[in-house]
């Protein structure tokens, strides 16, 4: 029986390095990255982690049948492809899309070994409301190999109202 293997790391030498989980916050700052790669001259790689619980339903999953991993890696590509095109980026930006299986901060903070920055949003997908920094981030800027930069969304955390929300009165 053959073993499956999926993506668990990248080897990348320079460039901008950015984290997208398809939150608005991660989509601001594949923008904010994208234009200073232009700026720069740059290559940007757009990183998306995954595990089973959060990959799209691959196309191969039928009644009863589980597909393999390598199945479920090919989803997360098409989603973060389809998600990053409907960012219309700049013409002529240098992009490189990966995806990795595995915890988002331990992945960008392996692949951030070799990059010139790393760009995060505030929060992701998966924030508690309230906090104003997201887990992820909050890991990246503590273990990164290169300096970090974490875009915030403007106007996304209105303190009134995540104290109305907080409180339960929303």
């Amino acid at each position: 029986m053959s073993t499956v293997e999926v993506v668990t790391s990248i080897d990348i030498h320079g460039g901008i390095l950015v984290g997208d989980d398809g939150s608005p916050a991660s989509r601001q700052a594949v923008r904010w990255a994208a234009g200073l790669a232009g700026r720069l001259g740059a290559p940007l790689h757009v990183v998306r982690s995954w595990a089973i619980s959060s990959a799209p339903r691959p196309a191969t999953a039928t009644g009863g049948y589980v597909p393999p991993l390598t199945d479920f890696e090919q989803a997360v590509l098409d989603r973060l492809r389809a998600d990053v095109d409907s960012l219309e980026l700049p013409e002529g930006t240098d992009l490189q899309l990966h995806v990795l299986h595995g915890p988002a901060g331990r992945r960008l903070v392996e692949a951030s070994e070799h990059a010139e920055m790393l760009v995060v949003g505030t929060r992701g997908a998966g924030g508690f409301l309230g906090l104003r920094m997201g887990s992820t981030a909050d890991q990246v800027m503590r273990h990164a190999h290169c300096p970090v930069v974490v875009v915030p969304v403007p106007g996304a955390d209105d303190p009134d109202d995540l104290d109305t929300q907080l409180l339960g009165r929303g």
